[in-house]
C-alpha cells in the first residue's frame, strides 16, 4: 500500500532516535527497536563494525495492525546494514534476509519491490519474487481500528490441517485473484475474495472484517479482506465510485454496529524501498 516509513541516518557517538508521524512513542524508542535492534544484527552477522546512528524517523504505517508494519522495519534495518556496512547485497539477499526474520517472504517481497508480488521461500534465506505491474487503478480504502493484534494471537487460532475442499478452492481464487490485477478486471474480486484459509477463523478476532464484507457490491465496494493477519480490513473499490459516499457509508454501517475505525484511502503502491 501507498505509505511508508522515510528515515534520515547519520553516524553519531551513540544511538538516538527522532520520530515522527503515527505510533511516534514506539518509533522514537531505542531500547528492542526493530530497526536498529535488525542494523545490529546483520552486521554483527557479517562480522562487520556497527556504527551508531542518529535516526530520524517519520513513519506512515500503522503499527501492529496487519498492515506490514515488521517487515518495513526489519526491511529499514537491513538496508542500513548494508549501506553503513557496505555489504553489497543485492535485492534477493536483502528480501530473503527479511523474509527469514518474518518467517514468510508476503510483506517483505511487497514492501521491497512495490507493486504485486508473487514469492516463496526457497532455502533458509533466500526468496524467489516475481514483480507484477497491475493493469488499470485499484482504489483502496483501508479500516484501521484502535486495538492492535499481534500475529502470534492471529496464528493461534488457525487449525493445523485444511480439508482438500477449502485448499482447493483458495487456489483457485487466488489464481484468479492474480489474473484479476493483471488483466484488469475488478469485476472478478466479488468471488475471488472469499478465503476459507485464514479469514473465517479470524474473524472473531477482527470484528470489522464480517462487518465489512456485508458491504460488498454496495456504492462501489468491491470486496473486503483482512490486512495481513488483521485487524485491519483492506476495502477494495470500483475506480469510478464517489469515496466520499463510501466513507460516509462505511462510517454509518460501522456505528450502527457499535463498531469504529480510521478509514485511510490509499491504492497499490508502484515504487518499493529507495535508498
Amino acid at each position: 500500500m501507498d505509505f511508508y516509513i522515510k528515515i534520515d541516518a547519520r553516524t553519531a557517538k551513540e544511538f538516538s532516535i527522532t520520530a515522527t508521524g503515527r505510533d511516534r512513542e514506539i518509533c522514537g524508542k531505542v531500547e528492542e527497536h526493530l530497526i536498529v535492534n535488525t542494523y545490529r544484527e546483520v552486521l554483527e552477522a557479517a562480522g562487520r563494525s556497527c556504527k551508531p546512528l542518529s535516526l530520524r524517523i517519520n513513519n506512515d504505517i500503522p503499527i501492529g495492525k496487519g498492515c506490514g508494519s515488521s517487515a518495513a522495519a526489519r526491511l529499514a534495518g537491513i538496508a542500513l546494514a548494508v549501506h553503513f556496512g557496505r555489504l553489497r547485497w543485492n535485492d534477493a539477499q536483502i528480501v530473503g534476509e527479511a523474509s527469514r526474520r518474518e518467517h514468510h517472504p508476503d510483506n517483505a517481497s511487497a514492501c521491497w519491490m512495490g507493486g504485486l508480488t508473487v514469492a516463496r521461500m526457497a532455502g533458509e534465506a533466500e526468496a524467489q519474487v516475481v514483480r507484477i505491474q497491475p493493469k488499470g487503478k485499484w482504489p483502496l480504502l483501508l479500516a484501521v481500528p484502535d486495538a492492535s493484534l499481534s500475529t502470534e494471537e492471529a496464528r493461534r487460532v488457525l487449525p493445523r490441517e485444511y480439508s482438500r475442499a477449502d485448499a482447493v478452492t483458495n487456489i483457485q481464487n487466488s489464481m484468479l485473484l492474480l489474473a484479476a490485477f493483471a488483466q484488469g478486471r475488478p469485476d472478478l474480486l466479488s468471488a475471488v475474495l472469499d478465503d476459507r484459509i485464514h479469514q473465517p477463523y479470524r474473524a472473531a478476532l477482527c470484528p470489522l472484517l464480517p462487518a465489512l464484507q456485508e458491504l460488498k457490491g454496495k456504492n462501489g465496494i468491491l470486496g473486503a479482506a483482512l490486512s495481513g493477519a488483521g485487524p485491519s480490513v483492506l476495502m477494495f473499490l470500483d475506480a469510478r465510485s464517489s469515496v466520499s459516499n463510501v466513507r460516509r457509508l462505511v462510517g454509518g454501517h460501522l456505528a450502527a454496529k457499535g463498531l469504529s475505525a480510521e478509514l485511510i484511502l490509499t491504492s497499490i503502491a508502484m515504487q518499493g524501498a529507495n535508498f
